[in-house]
């Protein structure tokens, strides 16, 4: 809605340039004001225009207010020294606003790009823990903002089959004698695997000597023959990967395609990479076969096989990254910042491959203050312990606000507290961030997710408390010909009409953080309305309720793109 405004400006100045005989920018800035008393949007197009012109801005702003015709969605146009600001009328654009807001409201046209965006991609060893908790949230959150942004997108997690890691797991099966299940009976299997998993790692302190036979079970897994092995191994990861996704439906996290890092050896993907990367001219061979790039600028070769010409998780990187960028008109990975080295030395490789290079978010780590919750498993905080604690913490804090609820209710209300807690938290701080997680202020009911899901419940109860079936045919909704908006209304009108931009931006600029902030301005906006202005029983009652109601949808529509649930009752 808010691109409307900009346009009919737009317009308007690029009209009067011409007027005047004045050059036109190829881009003329727009920028909202600090300050709604300034305008709803300012131009600084006479700073832009000065040096060419020869003209001081405030001449060239005087200039352009004599011949500029004001659009009937603008109530005015004033000068603030050299700015150009235009305010709004709220008394038609309001109308706009409120019969543009559907059920989709927030999605845009589809766009001809496809997308392949690859996140989580945790070894399956063992649980999802903390580290990897930030990495989801961003990658699952983000594919939501771009299909909404009119991208087809297609989420992947890169499954690590052939790792070392998996080797000792699968070692740890064979030789250990016990059955999965014995390594923490009711357990989910993914705890399971990761109990397992450290007692190899605690059998290769005691003897390193074990390490050759879990090389000889990568090498027999890699070549391919032994199916009973093949069988372990995908029994192995199976478990892990099974245990895996139900952390990650609990965390309202989706993966639409898994794919198996061993299909590119299985598959001959690996050697033709190695063979094109050799035709290249810039491998060398010292023990290993390695990609020499010290000419791109970059000290730290790339190795392609290991002494034993088996191949590296670099090697399979490289082709699964082929394998994307043929099928993807945009391949994007959500990475920790310790991977940047390793994506400079893919991008290079990429080049020589002519495959397109990933567009990589790197995100900083998530830890917790020393002390906020224990560590029951011993060696990691896992995702499933920290959404146990969240959940728990708000159930708490549910049961001191509503006595009136039963257990059901206080449990599935603190569910959904719980979760949107954690995404939030970590989607409302840009990836650059380092974040300490403080529950105090995840779990806060005024200034946390929980406020923005409160301000969504006080919507669903008045529209209930109201008894109005909203018409969904916009043709047909009737707004009072004699409403007059106060200031609070006009703000939350204002925050209700910038959603598809912020939607836009945050596909643009390929970052959350922004829509997170959105959603807490505009149940801030929402809680400054319901507490002020009288909505059941005034006189502007059905336009009041159908204000509601577009909020209510605005709110819900936010916390889905963040994946966090919408609650009708708090």
């Amino acid at each position: 809605m808010f691109t409307l405004i900009e346009k009919k400006a737009l317009k308007s100045l690029k009209t009067a340039l011409l007027k005047l005989n004045y050059p036109v920018p190829e881009e003329i800035k727009l920028e909202i004001p600090p300050n709604p008393q300034m305008g709803d949007l300012a131009t600084t197009i006479s700073f832009q225009l000065a040096k060419e012109l020869k003209k001081s801005p405030m001449e060239i702003t005087e200039n352009l207010l004599k011949v500029l015709e004001i659009p009937e969605i603008f109530s005015g146009v004033q000068s603030k020294g050299p700015y150009i600001n235009f305010y709004v009328n709220y008394q038609s654009f309001s109308r706009m606003v409120l019969e543009g807001i559907d059920k989709n409201y927030g999605e845009l046209q589809p766009l001809s790009k496809k997308v392949i965006l690859e996140h989580t991609s945790a070894n399956p060893n063992g649980p999802l823990h903390i580290g990897h908790v930030r990495n989801a949230i961003i990658g699952d959150s983000l594919a939501r903002v771009l299909k909404s942004a009119g991208y087809n997108v297609e989420t992947q997690y890169y499954v690590n089959d052939m790792g070392r890691q998996i080797a000792m797991v699968v070692w740890g099966i064979l030789n250990l004698g016990k059955k999965l299940k014995d390594y923490g009976k009711g357990e989910k299997k993914d705890h399971q695997i990761g109990k397992l998993y450290f007692q190899v790692n605690e059998k290769l302190k005691e003897n390193p000597e074990l390490k050759e036979e879990i090389n000889e079970l990568i090498r027999k897994y890699e070549g391919g023959k032994d199916e009973k092995l093949n069988a372990t191994f995908k029994i192995a990861v199976d478990n892990c990967l099974e245990g895996m996704e139900v952390t990650m439906n609990q965390l309202h996290v989706h993966h639409d395609n898994f794919v198996w890092e061993g299909k590119f050896v299985r598959n001959g993907a690996v050697w033709e990479v190695v063979e094109k990367l050799k035709e290249s001219g810039h491998t060398k061979t010292n023990e290993v076969l390695y990609l020499d790039l010290e000419e791109f600028g970059i000290e730290k070769e790339l190795v392609l096989t290991r002494s034993d010409g088996t191949s590296l998780y670099s090697t399979r990187d490289l082709a699964y990254h082929l394998e994307k960028s043929e099928k993807g008109d945009m391949v994007l990975d959500i990475l920790g910042s310790d991977h940047k080295l390793a994506i400079d030395q893919i991008k290079i490789a990429m080049g020589l491959l002519g495959g397109k290079s990933p567009e990589v978010i790197f995100y900083e780590f998530i830890t917790l203050p020393e002390g906020s919750m224990s560590t029951r498993r011993g060696v990691f905080i896992s995702v499933d312990d920290l959404m146990d604690e969240s959940i728990n913490r708000a159930l708490k804090e549910i049961k001191s606000r509503r006595s009136d609820l039963t257990e059901e209710e206080s449990q599935k209300i603190a569910k959904e507290i719980g979760i949107g807690a954690i995404r939030y938290y970590i989607a409302k701080l840009s990836p650059e961030k380092h974040i300490v997680f403080k529950w105090d202020e995840a779990l806060s009911f005024e200034r946390g997710c929980a406020s923005i899901q409160y301000a969504h419940a006080r919507a669903c109860k008045l529209m209930e408390k109201s008894g109005l079936i909203i018409d969904r045919n916009m043709k047909k909704m009737k707004l009072d010909e004699n409403w007059v908006l106060d200031d609070v209304e006009i703000d939350l009108i204002r925050t209700l009409s910038k959603f598809p931009n912020v939607v836009d931006e945050s596909a643009r600029i390929r970052r959350v953080h922004n829509l997170a902030q959105y959603a807490q301005d505009l149940a801030n906006a929402f809680n400054k309305f319901y507490k002020s202005t009288p909505v059941i029983g005034s006189d502007y009652e059905k336009t009041r309720l159908i204000l509601v109601d577009r909020s209510k949808i605005t709110i819900r529509n936010c916390l889905e793109l963040l994946g966090v649930s919408a609650p009708e009752s708090m």
